[in-house]
């Protein structure tokens, strides 16, 4: 079973007490149920309009002040749940993208928590969450062109041995590890503050598996609770 063990600095545990997050990772096997992903899809719509977590909105605030603290607007750069969030509440849904990341943007919707999807054969190294001296490389595209940029001193991102893989900790990933369905090792990471209860982000994680044992059967599938 392909390993992985994702680390968090300790300046990030200073930053944010009480971070965790569950690391999911998948060997892939071929998709066979790619109507998974629309069903998820529908039930995070439905708990949306439901309002079915009384923890949400205090959690998606904790996001918001945790990128205060290291220098961020949350306004304008927003956590990726709170961004996703926000899309459907203007648009209604948001367009199929991919079943395997439809699926776990579903996931974030559903439980209002930043979900990020690697394609981990991509990676140099373990991936791990830290600060930022503003000297390393994420590659992005503008205007339509591939490029780098480096992110700002103090910044929170998730990196590798090579570069920085998602900027802002969840705000944007990079192009060299991002995920689709042809990925054949595939690395989740579900994060959350204490404002979400534990039970909560274990059924998320659960929501996850469960999606992606159904969508891609014989998948092998590990999770472990990473803890700041």
């Amino acid at each position: 079973m392909l390993s992985i063990h994702p680390s968090i600095d300790p300046k990030v545990a200073e930053l944010a007490p009480g971070f965790r997050a569950v690391s999911v990772v998948v060997e892939a096997a071929p998709i066979v149920n790619p109507g998974v992903a629309a069903q998820a899809m529908e039930r995070a719509y439905k708990a949306v309009e439901s309002n079915a977590h009384e923890w949400a909105d205090a959690h998606l605030a904790a996001w918001a002040e945790t990128f205060r603290k290291f220098g961020v607007k949350p306004q304008r750069t927003p956590c990726s749940a709170e961004a996703l969030l926000r899309r459907v509440k203007k648009d209604g849904q948001l367009p199929a993208i991919d079943p395997v990341v439809d699926l776990y943007n579903a996931i974030s919707i559903q439980y209002a928590i930043p979900v990020g999807g690697e394609n981990f054969e991509a990676y140099t190294g373990m991936p791990r969450l830290t600060i930022a001296d503003g000297s390393e490389e994420f590659d992005t595209m503008k205007n339509g062109e591939p490029t780098f940029e480096s992110p700002d001193a103090g910044e929170v991102v998730w990196r590798d041995d090579k570069g920085v893989t998602c900027r802002r900790w969840n705000w944007r990933q990079g192009v060299r590890t991002r995920l689709d369905a042809h990925a054949q090792q595939m690395w989740f990471i579900l994060e959350s503050l204490p404002e979400m209860p534990i039970e909560a982000l274990n059924a998320a994680a659960d929501d996850l598996v469960a999606g992606l044992a159904e969508m891609m059967p014989g998948a092998a599938i590990s999770t472990e609770l990473v803890e700041a």
